[in-house]
Formats: structure tokens, sequence, C-alpha cells
């Protein structure tokens, strides 16, 4: 049986990185964004906004006039004796203690982490066999939420994305749906052939979410994007003569 693969044609998949502005306090920038399918966590101390602060001038004080002060009366020294220096005493070597130097280790100043986002398989039901006018069950494994906490320079950045997902049965039939699906007995995702034939079935996740620090939570600028495929067999179901 000939592949059957119409031409899908998804204008939202043309490769877009994203950087939002980051978001600044006067300690420390937090900047999360995607780039290449990936999220970026950036973030650097010492550039927050700064506070200007105008001082206002001393007033001037005329300086004191200063006292006239007699001269003293010059006093001849009378020599009366010879001055003996005295002996010197060696002094006693005291050790001295070890100064034990501690080691603070350096905290970067700037810093970038990079997270994957999980790509999911497509499964269906049944696995084989599927016959046409029969509905065909699908489901992928991905998660109904990816959260994830870093540190970063001393900060704590909590990540939260769910994925949306639209569907294509390759016989140019399309679902979309923010439910990942799920085996037999649950019928969430589900399609119907009406030919007989090998389809690519091609499953696009989207994900968007938040970040937060501080207990401020904001959107990530951006989305990610990651493309499944498989192919079911479809066959002509039994016929059966009658009389």
């Amino acid at each position: 049986m000939a592949l059957i693969c119409p031409i899908i044609l998804f204008p939202e998949l043309a490769h877009t990185d994203y950087a939002q502005a980051a978001e600044c306090t006067t300690k420390v920038c937090i900047n999360v964004y995607t780039q290449d399918g990936q999220l970026v966590i950036e973030a650097h101390k010492g550039s927050g906004p700064k506070v200007h602060v105008t001082r206002r001038p001393a007033p001037k004080v005329a300086p004191r006039p200063k006292p006239k002060v007699a001269p003293k009366p010059r006093v001849t020294p009378l020599i009366t004796s010879t001055y003996i220096a005295p002996k010197r005493v060696p002094r006693k070597k005291v050790a001295r203690a070890k100064t034990v130097r501690k080691v603070v280790p350096k905290v970067s100043l700037n810093d970038k982490l990079i997270k994957l986002i999980p790509t999911g398989n497509i499964a269906h039901e049944p696995s084989s066999k599927a016959v046409v006018n029969i509905p065909v069950i699908y489901w992928c494994d991905l998660p109904g939420v990816f959260s994830t906490k870093v540190a970063i320079i001393g900060e704590a950045v909590d990540v939260a994305m769910r994925p949306s997902f639209l569907w294509s049965f390759g016989d140019g039939s399309f679902y979309a749906t923010t439910s990942p699906g799920a085996a037999y007995p649950n019928q969430v995702i589900t399609h119907t052939y009406r030919k007989s034939g090998t389809y690519a079935v091609v499953l696009v996740a989207t994900w968007g979410g938040t970040w937060s620090n501080n207990g401020v939570a904001r959107a990530i600028t951006g989305e990610i994007r990651k493309v499944s495929v498989t192919t079911v067999n479809i066959a002509n179901a039994p016929t059966r003569l009658t009389k």
C-alpha cells in the first residue's frame, strides 16, 4: 500500500526566536525566554535601576578669627651631667600564632541556564490491524505540565510550562486539544479513516508558560514547538457473503 501523506502547512512552525526585556531590581536582573527550541534562563547582578539622590549644598560658614599668641621666651639649657646610654636587653622571641585564611567561594555575577523541553511519542490503538470505519485511539506520553525550579546566582526561579496539541491524521483532518489523550477505554482523541492505506500522523506540541521569582509571576515570551511523527496502516474491513 502506498504511503498517504498530504502536504501539511503549519505557518506557525516558522522558526522564531524570542527574547523579552529582563526584569530587574536593585540587586539582580533575570530574563527567561525561548531560543532554538530551548528554554533559556539568564541572570546577572549589579545592573538594576539606580536611584538618583540630589544632595543639598552645605551652608557656608565664615571662618573664625584666630587669637594672637605671644611668643614664648627662649630658655638656655644648662648642661649638668654627661648622658650615658642604657644597656640594651635582648628581647625574648615569641612564637606568633599562624593566621588561618578563610577561602570564600566566588559567586558568579552572570549565569545562563538552558532547559530542554520533553518530546512526546505517538501511540495508537489498535497498534496493528486497524480497519476503515473503525475509530483509532491516539495519545502521546507528554505531561500536562512541565515544571522546574532552578537556582541562579543566588536567586530561585520557578518555571511552569503547559502544552497544547495539534494533530494531523494524514488524510487532511486536524484536531486541536489541550489533552495528551490516553489509551482505551479513554477515547479523548480518536479518528476514523474512510479509505485503506498508510497514513503519516503528525503531532505538534506547543509549549508556553510563566516563570516567577520572589512570588512575582511573569509570562515567558515566545513558545517552544516539538513535532512528533508516526505512521498507521489502515486495512479494508473483512467482507462477509450472505445468502
